[in-house]
């Protein structure tokens, strides 16, 4: 019998730190190969619904190499991206201020940050309403969060294309260009998402408003968006 791809919920923060520790140096490869480059066109999105503006302050959370602050260096200068993964941060592209901590607790102040921008990691937090709490927290009034996250999609078609390529051939592009027990995880890590309605209501109560999902690319992914008023 094959074990589970999945870790221990009590080790769980534990083993996304050292996984992304070991993917670091191939990981932006991966990501484009595996994504045919649509993960940048999804980001550019992102930021563009998020409405960030010129001298306002973005927070990119589980930064990863830094897609997200390449990208709105464009807009704003005061870009800052913190991840979990020491390794990670190590392979940033981006010249922007780093700072290596959990999204369970943000080295932030509160109301500090005018957007958030978050890349496919809401499944790799140990606890997802605890993270949403700290993204409210960090956020001025009127601030906003953009979210983008895998997905499922609810083209029947489609949805049995995209199976078999995000559970078969990703893992085995992982392991020929990076590592298998990580490209295992991945995929099997969809199963931590709530569904959409579900991960509608965790925005709503952790005190966000205006909470919108957008489905991606016929559904492979997903954007959440959703801001903080005045309470």
């Amino acid at each position: 019998m094959t074990s589970t791809p999945l870790p221990d919920p009590k080790d769980k923060e534990r083993f996304v730190r050292t996984m992304f520790d070991e993917i670091s140096s191939r990981y932006d490869l991966v990501n484009r190969v595996m994504t045919f480059g649509l993960d940048q066109r999804w980001r550019r999105k992102a930021l563009r619904a998020s409405q960030l503006k010129d001298g306002e302050v973005l927070l990119d959370v589980a930064t990863g190499t830094g897609d997200f602050l390449v990208l709105a260096k464009g807009i704003t200068p005061y870009v800052v991206g913190v991840d979990l993964s020491f390794g990670m941060l190590e392979h940033s592209r981006s010249t922007q201020p780093l700072v290596q901590g959990s999204a369970l607790q943000l080295p932030f102040q509160d109301e500090s940050v005018d957007v958030i921008t978050c890349g496919f990691a809401l499944r790799n937090f140990k606890e997802i309403p605890l993270v949403l709490s700290e993204f409210h927290r960090v956020l001025k009034t009127s601030g906003r969060v953009a979210v983008l996250e895998v997905s499922t999609p609810s083209i029947r078609l489609v949805e049995v294309i995209h199976d078999a390529y995000f559970n078969k051939v990703v893992p085995e592009l992982g392991a020929l260009l990076s590592n298998a027990k990580a490209y295992r995880y991945l995929p099997a890590s969809v199963a931590y998402l709530p569904p959409p309605e579900e991960l509608i209501e965790l925005f709503k109560d952790a005190r966000f408003s205006g909470v919108i999902r957008k489905e991606l690319t016929f559904g492979v992914s997903q954007l959440i968006l959703a801001r903080k008023d005045r309470s």
